[in-house]
């Protein structure tokens, strides 16, 4: 086969960037490892929210970037960052312009300002069928058909093609795509269970998949293989889950613990405190999944957390987790609350006397949970216009990614979030539009 452009991926990343090519006059293939016409991938199941680091992208463009800038700590990759204040407005009016997507402010928290609809926000369990994102995705396709581009289903690519250094196609079993550019955009590699061991847990079967199970790393691999570079400031995007989703599918994404993790407080299998008071529900995810075990944590409230910020939202732990059959402890003190939870209650005694302000009412509450990725955030090193990049910072001619298979923004000390939809949707405007000069 032969192409002027190859996309290795078909979630909002690959199709985004293969329909501006094709836009732009380009001959644009879609590889696509599954064969379904639904496939699965992270952004058809996403709730659709677009957000710069939790920022509307209705910002102006240098008060964007300097939140961004502050959200993400020092460390993140400078032209990525500018790249993706920049044009965060823009993608959504292509989006709306290109394959007719409409959006809607979802509550009063600025990052719901812009969520595509039909809304999907406040929605227990994971069918996103004719949902924003997943007629997202459909309406991408159908203008990629209507330009003259394609999907290739059942397609899994395994080697890039690389001639006197630059990137000239790629192959997989059975097949051969030459191409002027190829675009890696297959998503993270949180499915690759000996990466994730070697970076994110000791135990990565331990930790709850909140996703499609389809970010196996295959691109990554690919692309450092043809002398790429990996880009990781650490860390995974997700969230306190029940422990019980390890077994049920019907517990994730949602209803997740979050807001009630931080109302009161997160423990190891010891008792001791696991993140402190200014961590987020991602960093504290992300602490739960380097435990001995990751699904050994447990989430300790007191009644008004409970009545609170657990039921704060309609996805909410209070009152899904024990009408879908979780387990949820309540004791009158912290010892016989540590004693029902197999904790040691002397250690528990003391977490929760150090901050005595989260305890204030009986009974308190012992929730079993386990650290939920999504997908992760180190990934192929690239630059403001979505090149990939070599150890020396030089980029491979021909050779692009874009999406949650990219690094170098995300995580950091701080703990910093882009935002999984708009960093997809720019990279995959940018490596079109830079390809097709």
């Amino acid at each position: 086969m032969r192409c002027d452009v190859a996309v290795v991926g078909g979630g909002l990343a690959g199709l985004a960037c293969a329909v501006r090519a094709a836009q732009l006059g380009r001959h644009a293939v879609v590889l696509e490892r599954s064969a379904e016409a639904a496939y699965p991938c992270s952004s058809r199941s996403a709730t659709g929210v677009f957000h710069v680091a939790f920022n509307p992208p209705s910002l102006d463009p240098a008060v964007l970037e300097k939140r961004v800038r502050a959200a993400l700590g020092p460390g993140a990759r400078e032209d990525a960052l500018k790249t993706l204040c920049a044009s965060a407005r823009r993608g959504l009016d292509w989006l709306r312009e290109t394959a007719g997507a409409r959006f809607a402010r979802a509550g009063d928290d600025p990052a719901y300002e812009f969520v595509i609809l039909p809304s999907a926000v406040g929605k227990l369990g994971r069918e996103r069928e004719g949902q924003g994102a997943h007629s997202l995705l459909c309406a991408l396709e159908k203008q990629l058909n209507t330009l003259g581009g394609r999907i290739e289903r059942g397609r899994v690519a395994s080697r890039l093609e690389v001639r006197e250094g630059r990137c000239v196609g790629l192959a997989g079993d059975g097949f051969e795509l030459s191409a002027a550019a190829v675009v890696v955009a297959d998503g993270g590699y949180q499915a690759d269970s000996e990466r994730l061991r070697q970076r994110i847990s000791p135990k990565p079967e331990r930790l709850v998949q909140r996703n499609p199970r389809t970010g196996r790393g295959d691109g990554l691999r690919m692309v450092l293989a043809a002398g790429g570079a990996f880009a990781d400031r650490g860390g995974f995007y997700g969230h306190l889950q029940a422990r019980r989703a390890l077994e049920d599918d019907g517990l994730w994404p949602y209803p997740w613990l979050d807001d009630l993790g931080r109302a009161g407080v997160v423990v190891g299998p010891d008792g001791q405190r696991v993140g402190d008071d200014e961590a987020s529900g991602m960093e504290l995810a992300n602490r739960v999944a380097a435990l001995s075990d990751p699904a050994s944590a447990w989430v300790i409230c007191d009644q008004r957390a409970w009545d609170g910020p657990g039921a704060g939202k309609p996805t909410s732990p209070n009152p899904h987790l024990e009408r879908l059959g979780c387990t949820v402890l309540r004791a009158p003190t912290p010892a016989a609350l540590g004693a029902a939870a197999h904790l040691d209650s002397a250690a528990l005694e003391r977490t929760l006397s150090a901050c005595e302000a989260k305890f204030r009412s009986t009974p308190y509450f012992a929730i079993p949970v386990a650290a939920g990725i999504t997908y992760t955030l180190g990934g192929i090193s690239i630059d403001g216009h979505s090149r990939v990049l070599r150890e020396d910072e030089t980029p491979i001619p021909g050779l692009y990614a874009a999406g949650s298979t990219t690094g170098g923004l995300e995580i950091g000390e701080r703990a910093g979030y882009a935002g999984g939809l708009m960093k997809a949707l720019v990279t995959g405007l940018h490596a079109a539009e830079h390809l097709c000069r």
